[in-house]
C-alpha cells in the first residue's frame, strides 16, 4: 500500500489552501496507512487452531501421541503466525467493528495532537483517512457543527471512502475537500485573514 507522493501531497495543500480562502475554518487532513498493527489478534487466532485443528484431527484418527500432538499444535501455531502477518491476510482477520473502532480514535487523537481544538472561534476540521481500514471520517469542531448539520459530512464521506477502497486516495482527497470548502464558504465564511494551522497533508508513518 502506497501512500500519497510528494507531488500528490502538494496537490492536498494546495486545494486546502483555497479553501481556507473563503472560510474562517482551519482544515488538516491526515492520512496514514494503517491505524493499527492488530499484533495480538493474528496472533489469538493462530493459536485458536492450533489448539483446535490437531485436536479434532486426532479425536476422529486416534493417530497422535501426546507428544506428537504438542508438537503439532507448535507446528500450526508457528505456520499461521507467519502467514497471518501478511498484510493482506491481516486486515481480513481483523473484525470490522475493531478496525472502524481503532481507526475513529486515532482520528479523535490526530484532532487534538493537530491542535484543531484551540483554533479561534472553534472553527477545526479533521479530514481523517485510514487506508488499510479504508476509514475516512470528518471531525468538526463547535464553531462548525453549530452551524452545519452532520448530514452534509456523511454524503461527502461516503464519496470519499468509495474512492479508497478503488484507491483514488488523491481524487478523493481533492473531492472531499472541495465539497467541505462549498459547506464552510457558505456556512463559514471568511471574516480575517488568518492560518493558525499548517496546509499540508499529515502523513502518519
Amino acid at each position: 500500500m502506497t501512500l500519497l507522493n510528494e507531488q500528490e501531497q502538494e496537490k492536498v495543500a494546495a486545494a486546502i489552501s483555497a479553501v481556507e480562502r473563503e472560510t474562517d475554518a482551519e482544515m488538516v487532513t491526515v492520512l496514514t496507512a494503517q491505524a493499527d498493527n492488530y499484533a495480538y489478534i493474528p496472533l489469538l487466532w493462530a493459536g485458536l487452531i492450533a489448539l483446535l485443528i490437531p485436536g479434532i484431527i486426532n479425536y476422529f484418527t486416534g493417530w497422535l501421541a501426546a507428544d506428537m500432538l504438542l508438537l503439532g499444535q507448535w507446528a500450526v501455531f508457528i505456520v499461521l503466525s507467519l502467514v497471518f502477518r501478511i498484510p493482506g491476510i491481516n486486515v481480513r482477520l481483523i473484525p470490522r467493528s475493531v478496525r472502524f473502532w481503532r481507526a475513529s480514535n486515532l482520528a479523535r487523537r490526530q484532532f487534538l495532537e493537530q491542535n484543531l481544538h484551540n483554533t479561534a472561534g472553534a472553527t477545526g476540521m479533521l479530514i481523517f483517512v485510514s487506508e488499510a481500514e479504508r476509514y475516512v471520517e470528518i471531525l468538526v469542531d463547535q464553531g462548525i457543527s453549530s452551524r452545519i448539520d452532520n448530514d452534509a459530512w456523511e454524503a461527502i464521506i461516503a464519496v470519499f471512502t468509495e474512492q479508497v477502497k478503488q484507491g483514488e486516495t488523491l481524487q478523493g482527497f481533492i473531492t472531499c475537500i472541495e465539497a467541505c470548502g462549498k459547506h464552510l464558504a457558505a456556512q463559514v465564511p471568511a471574516t480575517r485573514q488568518k492560518n493558525e494551522l499548517p496546509n499540508h497533508l499529515v502523513i502518519l508513518s
